[in-house]
C-alpha cells in the first residue's frame, strides 16, 4: 500500500468494498499461498502481504464496528 489510510473519511460502501477485496485477497493467499496473483500496481491492495491484509481487515472490521454504535 502506498500510503497510510484514514478510514474514517471512507464511505460506508468504500469500507465494505474494501472489506470484501481483503477477504477475497486472504482467501487467495489460503489456496495459492506464496503463488497468489500479483495485483496491478494502481490496485489498493498491490503490494500487500497477506500479514498486512489480515491487519488491514482488523483496521476496517474495527471501524464498521465503531460506526454501526454511532
Amino acid at each position: 500500500m502506498k500510503e497510510s489510510l484514514d478510514l474514517t473519511e471512507f464511505t460506508p460502501k468504500k469500507l465494505r468494498t474494501l472489506r470484501n477485496n481483503l477477504n477475497n485477497r486472504i482467501e487467495s493467499f489460503g489456496t495459492h499461498g506464496d503463488g497468489a496473483k500479483e495485483l496491478q500496481k494502481s490496485h489498493m491492495l498491490a503490494g500487500m502481504s497477506e500479514g498486512q491484509c489480515k491487519a488491514m481487515l482488523q483496521l476496517v472490521l474495527r471501524e464498521m464496528k465503531r460506526r454501526s454504535r454511532e
